[in-house]
């Protein structure tokens, strides 16, 4: 809602009358100290989540990171133009204490799990209740634009962020080689590598898109919210930030495939280094208001586009020497005394170190479980896999037994700290490979194979071309085996809060299902590896009885 010229003029004016108040103060009155050292105390309490995100923003997917706060600063005053000077007392203020609690809460975790990502969190959390106190809950929860906007300067967890990458390589990359099919180039595609005949483009996660995706969002939510068209028209601006980046990506990638094709690889780094900077970025912003222009030709109502963004920058200096006017109310003493406590026992609370087991080195691993042998040495991932991996140990052999038909493929990893990489689910890493999982449950082989504790894992069939492969896979934390990743997080997070401990492991089988098999016949040579690999694993991945 806009603020009329005679609104604009009473707001100036209550505003002059109350700076003469405490002008003489200046900057020294109770309450802006008060929220000084609850701001200090803040950010000594939370020195690790920001730590971290200074560390996140040196990575290209979050470069744009110092930014957010800027604009969120920006998002704020500008909504502060439209507030009324109310310096009085508020009943309503004590909500914001109990949100700077949560806040409390959430850095603490966050510490004693020894995760940054959570104490960033909980920054965030801590921004939002000092605006409830300052405003008290009527007037400062309007604000929650500008609060929410800094969740764009958080790194995604490791779960989300692979799943997402590897959702966004596959369809830039079918995109991609679907527009060098239209220009008449020759072009297959498996997984993530577009086969060019002569060269090979691989679609890594660098090329995923997400070094676009994330500065796009944060454009476009600060486009939607300066936006004064029809709520939909909002809604069609956030949402469309991911297809258009999907889009360009995809048109970079076939750009790229243009080139090689014709000039060679030779040609393609310098236009790489090019074209991923900024010329993704403003192509995407230029796309971004065609659309909004395109919505506002259709809608009933005409105006042009600057009519329909609100860019007044006017008063924005004004509305921040408003910060003179922070009283010193009972509950911002409070969230300061609260943090302070907090910042005091955070100093003199020595870092917890993480516990780390001794296990032995899949070096030592045996060359031959029960009856199965293992073929030929252990093979050695390629420096690309590897750093993507990002494993503290690994171990990738083939076994054989004499009356199994076939071979059965054993990949395992290890990891001291999942912060320093953090466990790729193989539903995330086949289909990069050009593996298509078409068929995938989650199981408990106990009784096939007549173990006394229950065996959960994940079985599936996957593809690629003729070729067809079973595969079972789970997460070892520390004596469980897990299916899924989000499962793993929370146990990573319990473990970190009550043991210390931050290992975690993986497990994979895989083993090719033959012309003439069914899958039960793959399903009863993994069953038969799976039995004579569980005694071992402790031994590699520690259970937690290893860790004393």
């Amino acid at each position: 809602m806009l603020v009329t010229i005679k609104e604009t003029k009473v707001f100036l004016m209550s505003f002059a009358e109350l700076s003469k108040g405490t002008q003489n103060r200046g900057l020294l009155h109770p309450g802006l100290i008060w929220l000084t050292l609850a701001t200090i105390a803040a950010a000594i309490f939370f020195a690790p989540g920001l730590r971290a995100l200074a560390d996140a923003w040196q990575l290209p997917e979050y470069s744009h990171g110092p930014l957010i706060p800027v604009l969120s600063g920006f998002l704020f005053l500008r909504h502060l133009k439209e507030i009324p000077v109310d310096p009085g007392p508020k009943t309503d203020r004590w909500i914001g204490v109990a949100v700077i609690g949560l806040a409390l809460l959430m850095g603490a975790l966050g510490r004693l799990a020894n995760i940054a990502d959570i104490v960033a969190y909980a920054t965030i959390v801590w921004v939002g209740g000092v605006l409830l106190i300052s405003f008290g809950w009527r007037t400062g929860r309007k604000f929650w634009p500008s609060v929410l906007h800094l969740v764009y300067m958080l790194p995604l967890p490791g779960i989300l962020y692979y799943g997402l990458s590897t959702q966004l390589q596959v369809v830039s990359s079918e995109l991609g080689v679907w527009f060098l099919k239209l220009m008449s180039i020759p072009v297959f595609l498996e997984g993530n590598i577009i086969d060019l005949g002569v060269f090979k483009l691989h679609v890594a996660e660098a090329c995923s898109g997400l070094r676009y995706l994330f500065p796009i969002l944060s454009f476009s939510y600060i486009f939607a919210v300066l936006y004064r068209g029809p709520m939909w028209h909002k809604a069609v601006l956030l949402l469309s930030a991911a297809p258009i980046t999907v889009f360009m990506n995809s048109v970079r990638i076939a750009i790229s495939g243009v080139i090689v094709d014709r000039y060679g690889l030779d040609w393609i780094e310098g236009f790489s280094h090019f074209f991923e900077g900024w010329v993704i970025f403003v192509a995407c912003v230029i796309l971004l208001f065609v659309l909004a222009r395109l919505m506002l030709f259709l809608h009933p109502v005409k105006m042009s586009l600057s009519q329909a963004l609100d860019l007044d920058y006017d008063g924005l200096g004004t509305q921040a020497k408003r910060i003179v006017l922070v009283r010193p109310s009972r509950p911002l003493i409070t969230a300061a005394i609260i943090f302070l406590v907090g910042a005091l026992v955070a100093i003199s609370t020595p870092e917890r170190q993480a516990v780390i087991p001794d296990r032995e080195s899949f070096a030592t691993f045996p060359r031959s479980i029960g009856d199965w042998q293992q073929v030929g040495p252990a093979q050695t991932l390629e420096d690309s896999v590897a750093t993507i991996l990002a494993a503290d140990d690994y171990h990738s052999i083939n076994l054989a037994s004499t009356g199994a038909a076939a071979q059965v493929g054993l990949f395992m990893t290890w990891y001291a700290d999942q912060d320093d990489g953090g466990v790729h689910s193989p539903e995330v890493c086949l289909p990069g490979a050009g593996w298509e999982i078409a068929w995938l449950e989650r199981t408990d082989i106990s009784q096939e194979i007549g173990a006394e504790r229950p065996v959960p894992l994940n079985r599936a069939i996957i593809q690629l071309g003729e070729s067809r492969m079973m595969v079972y896979y789970w997460f070892e934390q520390q004596g469980r085996m897990l299916t899924d990743d989000f499962s793993a997080a929370l146990y990573t997070l319990w473990d970190r809060t009550f043991t210390g401990r931050t290992d975690t492991g993986l497990v994979r089988l895989t083993t090719p299902i033959l012309q003439n098999e069914t899958p039960d016949d793959a399903t009863a040579r993994l069953n038969d590896a799976t039995k004579a690999l569980l005694p071992i694993v402790p031994r590699y991945l520690p259970d937690q009885e290893e860790e004393n």
